[in-house]
């Protein structure tokens, strides 16, 4: 759990980052989490139904395709959520201040971590 634990700390240094999770979307279950300002085991419960919503739309559409991050954009908040590409049925929810983050630069921190988390 620890490298679990330091890579979602890492996504911390991003300026305006406010909390990641690492969510087991099969079971809704948070597996690992940094940072504060949100709920996060409500977040990961939530957001897993978002995932499984966006899942079946995209097997219903024959699409044929993986999700690579979705954005949900509030007024005061970046909410992104990245599936693992090594791992099935996991993903990473990061939640970032809008007035204060990149978003380029949160996507781009987003996709090395997720690329070095082994589950």
């Amino acid at each position: 759990m620890t490298a679990i634990n330091q890579s979602l700390t890492s996504l911390l240094e991003v300026n305006g980052a406010m909390a990641a999770a690492l969510v087991d979307y099969s079971s809704g279950m948070l597996l690992g989490s940094a940072g504060s300002g949100i709920d996060m085991e409500l977040a990961a419960a939530g957001n897993t139904e978002v995932v499984r919503a966006k899942l079946k739309t995209m097997d219903m559409l024959g699409l044929g395709e993986t999700i690579e991050d979705m954005l949900i954009t509030l007024k005061d908040q970046y909410h992104l959520i990245r599936p693992l590409t090594k791992t099935k049925a996991v993903f990473v929810y990061y939640v970032l201040d809008r007035s204060k983050a990149n978003l380029a630069m949160a996507r781009l921190k987003l996709k090395s971590v997720e690329e070095t988390i082994e589950v």
